[in-house]
Formats: C-alpha cells, sequence, structure tokens
C-alpha cells in the first residue's frame, strides 16, 4: 500500500494508490467521507489505518498535478538518523568503522516534502547531499527483541539528509549541521512493509545531482540492518508510530570529493530507491530575513 499527504486549495488532506491503475484515489479534509488525518490513522495501528484506507479508495482520483505534496508523516515525534552505517562511506569520511550505530537526531524544522526547496542558509556554501532510507516505526515498543523487530515497522520512504558540512564539524556532535531549516527533504510517500523485501533490503539506492549519479548504492550494503537498529534504540528510547529512522548514507558524498561537490542555489537533487519512489527537489538560496522594525521610542513628557 502507497500512501501520499497533499495540499489542495489550502486544506490538507491524503490519498492511497490503487495498485491496479496506479490511480491516487483520496481526499482532504472536512470532506463528508474524511477518514482522518493520516498521522491519526498510523497512531492508531495497523487495523485503524486499514479501514481508513479503505474508506480513502471510495474516493475520487487525485490529480497529483494539481497538488502541493507533504511530508508523509506531519509531526513525527522522533527522527533518529543513523551516521557512518556503509563501509565505503565511513571509509571516504576518514573514520574507523565503529562497532555500535551513530545516532543522532534531526528536527522536523529541518524537514521539507519532495518538490519543496532545500534551501542554502547563505551561512556556508557547505550544503551536502545524503540520499537514505528512512523507516517509519507503526507499533512502538521498547526493548523490542530482534525476531520481533521488524514487525515494529508500518513503512519506508526516501529522505534526503542535507548537511552543512562546516557546521557539523564545528564540534564532535552533528547537530547543528544537520538541522539547518529546510535542508532536509523526506517523501514521496509512503510504501508499507509488506510490499518490500524484510527489512527493505536489496534495494537500489542513488542520489543524482543535476541528472548526474553522485551515489549508487544497496539497502543490503548497510552496516547496522533495520531489525538491529530497532533492537539498539529500543534498548534505550522508547519508539512511538511516526517515528522516523533514517538510516544512513553511502559512499559519495560532496564532501569526500576533490574538488568538493556542495549542492548551490539552482541545483536539483534526486534519491531514488527501487520499488518505494523518487524524491526530487531543487536547491534555493534562503530569502534574506527581514529586519525588524523597531519604533523610536516616544519622547517623555511631563505634566
Amino acid at each position: 500500500m502507497k500512501l501520499l499527504r497533499f495540499q489542495r486549495d489550502g486544506r490538507e488532506g491524503w490519498a492511497v494508490q490503487d495498485p491496479a491503475s496506479g490511480g491516487w484515489h483520496g481526499a482532504t479534509e472536512g470532506a463528508a467521507a474524511y477518514p482522518g488525518a493520516l498521522d491519526a490513522a498510523i497512531r492508531g495501528g495497523r487495523p485503524a489505518l486499514d479501514a481508513a484506507a479503505a474508506a480513502m479508495r471510495a474516493q475520487p482520483v487525485v490529480d497529483l498535478a494539481t497538488v502541493r505534496f507533504l511530508a508523509p508523516v506531519a509531526e513525527p515525534r522522533k527522527i533518529i538518523c543513523v551516521g557512518l552505517n556503509y563501509r565505503d562511506h565511513t571509509e571516504e569520511s576518514g573514520f574507523e568503522q565503529p562497532a555500535y550505530p551513530t545516532l543522532f537526531s534531526r528536527f522536523n524544522t529541518s524537514v521539507v516534502p519532495h518538490g519543496a526547496p532545500l534551501e542554502h542558509a547563505g551561512l556556508s556554501d557547505s550544503l551536502d547531499f545524503e540520499g537514505e532510507l528512512v523507516a517509519v516505526i507503526g507499533t512502538g515498543g521498547s526493548c523490542i527483541r530482534h525476531e520481533d523487530a521488524l514487525s515494529h515497522v508500518l513503512a519506508y520512504s526516501v529522505f534526503n539528509d542535507g548537511s552543512v558540512r562546516e557546521y557539523q564539524f564545528k564540534t564532535p556532535q552533528w547537530t547543528m549541521g544537520k538541522n539547518f531549516d529546510r535542508t532536509g527533504a523526506f517523501g514521496p510517500w509512503l510504501v508499507t512493509a509488506d510490499e518490500l523485501p524484510p527489512g527493505a533490503r536489496g534495494l537500489r539506492l542513488e542520489t543524482r545531482l543535476n541528472g548526474q549519479t553522485v551515489q549508487s548504492a544497496n539497502t543490503s550494503d548497510m552496516v547496522f540492518d533495520v531489525a538491529s537498529l530497532i533492537v539498539t534504540i529500543s534498548e534505550a528510547i522508547t519508539l512511538e508510530p511516526g517515528d522516523l529512522i533514517v538510516a544512513g548514507t553511502p559512499a559519495g558524498i560532496g564532501h569526500a570529493r576533490e574538488p568538493r561537490l556542495y549542492m548551490q542555489p539552482g541545483d536539483v537533487c534526486e534519491v531514488e530507491i527501487e520499488r518505494i519512489g523518487l524524491l526530487r527537489n531543487r536547491i534555493e538560496a534562503r530569502a534574506p530575513a527581514s529586519t525588524p522594525h523597531h519604533p523610536a521610542p516616544k519622547e517623555e513628557t511631563t505634566a
């Protein structure tokens, strides 16, 4: 099952794809048969999601050319990213391969959907691309056993973990460089886990910048697979429905090239994962911040 969030005429909605025709059927909030937000259906569990999707299949076809894509999960409570999860990327980055997953967080303010611009902030000329698989948690839990781990995954999608390298490496912690506003992309839709190989293994992952392939790998090359990541994370952090695990990038990043290859305003970056979808974003310069207007203080008067 493929699930897509969108906005049309100022209203949010979502749709489910008909596998036979390829068409998308859905509705926006306020429609008589609207079953509620997709996030709510995800947090209600798979039976609730299946019931909502069945209601959507009875809705009219949505022309994707007339809508604005939204991030497939509107408000994930956690976005947990994995660094150094492909050996070739670890090598090109100058690190030793860690024996334990390198985890860091992204914030939702850093995320844009398919088709929206990725922002080049202007503070640094080092905005880099990172094509990645993302697993969406459907069933929460803590201390999850390895044999149960994949049953906690609802769906998979595509992520571009855009990184401002200069700020990423200002300190040993990567938070700042990974969280510039509107530098990471997520989408275009969700593909439920039952439509893909277990753990989304064996899928081709490719990143293209202005049509040139800059990353090409297979999800089977991950050092820590999706099940292992769920086990490790849930030992300390309770996973909740809608949480995202962004599973790491392969070799080919711009920072490791000579000369370095960073994303610039006007560029187009695409990340495509076999059987999941293609995430496409143009890079735009961030609009200059407007100077706040401070009215002159009133002159004091005496009575």
